[in-house]
């Protein structure tokens, strides 16, 4: 695999950006992570010093860089708040900042890095690390481009520029209104037709609304004032718009909900029930003092948490997936809820994979969290995750309150862009997807090859599964499959005629070996929560029900044929 999902290759544009960086301000052999802001970076050094091995050599240093103000383009650029926090370590060191990218989800995006590596090359981000600045910098400063530069005294002694200077030339003609063209000008040549800034706050309201189902039709952005939010279909009668929060990926809201959770409520261990997304378990073992997982989900381990809770334990809070990912195992939120009520913690539930298309979660949820990144985008061109506070939980106050002093906002405003665009037809998306989706289960219910098929609709986790199910909504659209024998799931998997990889949500039809992908180095241990290690995951897109159903009758025959071979 030359490339993968964001958050576990690092995409070339940042790797291309990290390098340059390392060129400028490092030394050979030090290795550079990306990430938004300071502040993430001081917590990316905090867990590589943590978690590293003792004598890690060089410890992480932080190079910010931001806009220069003193340039003419910046007035036009300020908005965006373009800036860059690199952590340079060694290459010892490296392997726990990757760690880190990973399981928080606090890295820049490809869209950042590409707009940030344009002002870096042009001169329009500045080393601001006060006198610690490294020599490179002090003896390159930080003026941008020619076509934006003011005469200083840098340039005392210099050839003035003449008055047939070309036409971009800024001594053509002086003044704000010159400065205000070439700034303007600046912005279409690095954004061209992706992103109004105009538009960027109302996006920002949109993708919010639809999140805490207040909007849910197609419509065009105005920059006209937007009304109250009035109904929603989340059955909270008091939930705002500013209870929704917007992060750059879906694991980056689960990550800052924990870490909301620790500061309002003190280090106290927290649940994993059910089989998770890697690394929300990764985040719950290695930020704060652990986790006490439970991989079944299954009412017996619900009895075991009651007995610890009534022998005197305390947690800090319960998360878990509805459906969960792979096997799409659906918690009894009833009783996880009047279980969180009686003995006080905190329930957070991600609902990437059932989507507030289809179910409620939040009526038992402190938080909610998900991956826009998966069905809400669709095109699988840009990421983003959501967490929603609901203003009903004895935490709210308190969460609010953390949010305003801690929380960084760090979605990239082309990515808002993007994410609003793409989420405009989610609603008729979601329908489309439960329709082909129950389609392919009926065929693969019925064909003997098959020795378990995973899916809501079916099975133990239904009636769980239908007290959060909204009037009109449906079973979503991710499903796994395990046949008897590995040789038919390899067949199937080879010839069925779809996109093959790690994502899900997708638009289009996505098969992917699961297990193998995500749980490679430890296939013992899923397999001791019933995850077979070759399952087959299909996240089902939005093809016509009778063509994709016949792409996946054809893979059964080729599985049949593996049986003789």
């Amino acid at each position: 695999m030359t490339t993968g999902y964001p958050r576990f290759f690092i995409h070339r544009s940042i790797e291309a950006f990290a390098n340059d960086i390392v060129a400028m301000f490092g030394s050979p052999g030090l290795h550079a992570m990306l990430f938004p802001t300071r502040q993430i970076a001081k917590r990316c050094v905090a867990f590589v010093k943590s978690r590293g091995p003792p004598g890690v050599a060089r410890n992480p240093e932080i190079i910010h860089l931001v806009l220069d103000v003193a340039n003419p383009a910046s007035a036009a650029l300020e908005p965006l708040g373009p800036s860059i926090a690199a952590v340079m370590c060694s290459q010892e060191a490296f392997p726990f900042a990757k760690q880190y990218w990973q399981h928080s989800g606090d890295g820049v995006s490809s869209r950042r890095a590409e707009f940030c590596h344009g002002l870096f090359k042009d001169g329009l981000l500045c080393f601001d690390d006060g006198p610690k600045s490294p020599s490179a910098a002090a003896q390159k400063p930080c003026r941008g481009p020619k076509r934006y530069r003011r005469m200083s005294s840098i340039d005392a002694g210099k050839t003035p520029i003449s008055s047939d200077a070309s036409p971009t030339s800024p001594a053509k003609e002086p003044g704000v209104i010159r400065e205000a063209q070439e700034s303007s000008r600046f912005l279409e040549e690095r954004f061209g037709r992706n992103l109004d800034i105009a538009f960027v706050e109302p996006a920002k309201s949109a993708i919010r609304r639809r999140i805490a189902g207040a909007v849910t039709s197609d419509h065009e952005l105005s920059t006209s004032p937007i009304p109250e939010m009035n109904a929603n279909s989340r059955g909270i009668v008091n939930l705002k718009e500013d209870d929704v929060y917007l992060f750059p990926c879906g694991m980056n809201a689960i990550f800052n909900a924990h870490r909301a959770l620790l500061d309002i409520r003190g280090s106290m261990k927290s649940i994993d029930f059910g089989f998770p997304y890697v690394d929300t378990l990764k985040i719950l073992e290695k930020f704060g003092p652990g986790c006490v997982f439970y991989g079944h989900a299954s009412e017996s381990d619900l009895d075991d948490l009651e007995a610890r809770l009534e022998g005197g334990e305390r947690f800090l809070g319960l998360f878990c997936e509805f459906p969960g990912n792979p096997l799409l195992t659906c918690p009894d939120l009833v009783r996880i809820r009047q279980l969180a009520d009686k003995y006080d913690f905190a329930v957070v539930v991600d609902e990437t994979i059932g989507t507030f298309g289809n179910i409620n979660v939040l009526q038992f949820s402190d938080v909610v969290v998900s991956s826009l990144t998966k069905i809400f985008s669709g095109d699988c061109n840009v990421m983003g995750g959501s967490a929603i506070f609901n203003p009903d939980s004895r935490y709210y106050s308190a969460l609010k309150t953390y949010a305003q002093t801690e929380f960084e906002y760090t979605y990239w405003p082309e990515d808002l862009i993007f994410m609003e665009r793409n989420s405009r037809d989610f609603a008729s998306r979601i329908d489309r997807i439960n329709t082909n989706a129950e389609a392919i289960c009926d065929v693969l219910r019925s064909h003997p090859l098959v020795k378990m098929l995973y899916y809501p609709k079916y099975g133990n986790w239904r009636s769980n599964y239908e007290i959060c199910k909204l009037p009109d909504g449906g079973y979503g659209g991710l499903l796994s499959v395990v046949f008897h024998r590995q040789s038919q799931a390899v067949a199937f998997f080879d010839t069925i005629d779809t996109a093959k990889g790690p994502s899900l949500g997708t638009n289009f039809t996505l098969t992917s070996p699961y297990v193998l992908l995500a749980h490679y180095q430890e296939l013992d241990w899923a397999a001791s929560f019933g995850v077979d290690p070759h399952l087959i995951r299909i996240s089902v897109g939005l093809e016509e029900t009778e063509h994709i159903v016949n792409i996946f009758k054809s893979a059964l025959s080729a599985a049949e044929k593996a049986l003789f071979e």
